[in-house]
């Protein structure tokens, strides 16, 4: 039954039935062909068993090895190769058809290699996941035929192997030196040394003109007759936390990926960044409620802990709650941090309905917006209109890329930052952000 299954006829071998069959007919009319015909018949029968001699006399005829990531990078191409072991004394010719997992959606996946007698040969091709999870591989099926290409033998091979999508570790390694790096953005801005008001206490001394009063030490001030003020250090290590919105607004898809997942993706590169930059990294996401919490800590296994929670993000695509937003982060981060907030503004109105609740998580920490330019509007903008039609739409287009300029206007009134970026550039603008303001020391 087995070799049954295993046996497949080659196209050559139908080609040389219908020319048989043609014979023949014709030899209807030439009756001298028939007996021509019949040895023709026997001749591809004593090729028939000969090509099922070479095919099937070797039990262990081919090998094949299928290599693949631990993880596939989510919205990069990851490589995958194949290794094939001829173990024939023959030259074989062999059609591979790996079954790639479906969300790939590809159906015609073959290909065609020669491989010499007792030889091995590798080649590979790239997939590109959209999504993160897991992506089942199935079967390697290899067609096997000899020099004679009459029939094939089929080799089956690494069934059913699961490979998971984690968010972009490749990016992170991409944009790993960044986090060592002083000198590639030049803001011609001047480090100043801040007195902040964190836990880390430095020395008490003499009030002058335009300390903050709310830092005078009463007990210091009765025992030196004079105003004595608490003056802070900034701490070292600061606080970041991401905040991904995962949200209806994050559905919109750009180039295969959704803006969730571009945020997910740069949320694991800035987290690296931050770590290595000395600071505390942190996040959460939110829609109806706020989850996937990480809080922010300076651990060894910070970064395989974010990683792991990434990946577990389940997407609803509900209308988000800021106002739970702001009482969550009002509740959990008392210590004034920087919050960078992965979201999408489409509109002005969408903007000012948040607006309050942003409003009070910039009075208690530093808060940055991260939304983004629909850039397939781009191309309409750019394009020549002929028709009244193509007039309106270019002019509607022109309003709404005009908005976003807009809403981050807006943002800085009241002293919000914002970066308003196109979703394939997210990841080195967020870090370039970041690294402004370390730069700047505004925390």
């Amino acid at each position: 039954m087995k070799f049954i299954k295993s046996l497949y006829l080659n196209n050559f071998f139908f080609y040389v039935l219908l020319g048989i069959i043609a014979l023949f007919i014709c030899a209807f009319i030439f009756p001298n062909l028939y007996n021509a015909v019949w040895y023709i018949v026997l001749v591809l029968c004593t090729f028939l068993v000969l090509d099922l001699l070479l095919l099937y006399l070797t039990k262990t005829g081919i090998e094949a090895v299928r290599e693949t990531p631990d993880k596939l990078s989510n919205g990069d191409l990851n490589p995958i190769s194949i290794n094939i072991k001829n173990h024939y004394t023959f030259t074989i010719s062999a059609k591979i058809i790996d079954e790639i997992p479906f969300q790939f959606q590809v159906r015609d996946f073959k290909i065609l290699k020669t491989i010499k007698a007792s030889s091995q040969k590798e080649f590979g091709y790239d997939l590109r996941p959209t999504e993160r999870g897991e992506y089942f591989f199935g079967s390697i099926n290899v067609y096997v035929s000899s020099p004679l290409k009459l029939i094939s033998r089929r080799f089956i091979f690494d069934k059913n192997k699961m490979v998971p999508s984690y968010p972009s570790y490749l990016q992170l390694r991409k944009y790993d030196l960044l986090a060592f790096s002083n000198n590639l953005f030049q803001y011609g801005i001047k480090r100043i040394r801040r007195i902040g008001h964190t836990m880390e206490f430095e020395q008490i001394k003499e009030y002058v003109q335009g300390d903050d009063l709310r830092t005078l030490n009463w007990k210091a001030t009765a025992k030196k007759n004079a105003l004595m003020v608490n003056q802070f250090q900034d701490e070292k290590s600061q606080s970041v936390y991401m905040a991904i919105d995962k949200g209806r607004v994050m559905q919109m898809p750009f180039d295969g990926l959704s803006l969730l997942d571009y945020a997910i993706n740069s949320t694991l590169v800035l987290s690296n960044v931050i770590l290595k930059k000395q600071d505390k990294a942190g996040i959460f996401a939110f829609s109806k409620k706020v989850e996937n919490r990480v809080f922010a800590e300076k651990r060894a296994s910070q970064m395989q802990k974010i990683l792991e929670t990434l990946y577990s993000i389940k997407t609803d695509f509900f209308e988000s709650d800021y106002s739970r937003l702001y009482v969550d982060i009002k509740k959990n981060i008392n210590q004034r941090s920087l919050i960078i907030l992965y979201t999408n503004f489409e509109t002005m109105d969408g903007l000012n309905r948040q607006l309050p609740y942003l409003k009070g998580i910039a009075k208690s920490h530093l808060l940055v917006v991260v939304f983004f330019n629909n850039t397939e509007l781009n191309s309409i903008i750019n394009s020549k209109t002929n028709t009244i039609q193509e007039v309106y739409d270019k002019v509607i287009a022109e309003k709404f890329m005009f908005e976003k300029r807009l809403i981050a206007n807006e943002l800085k009134k009241y002293g919000i930052h914002s970066v308003l970026t196109q979703p394939e550039n997210l990841t080195l603008d967020a870090i370039n952000k970041y690294l402004e303001i370390k730069s700047r020391g505004i925390l």
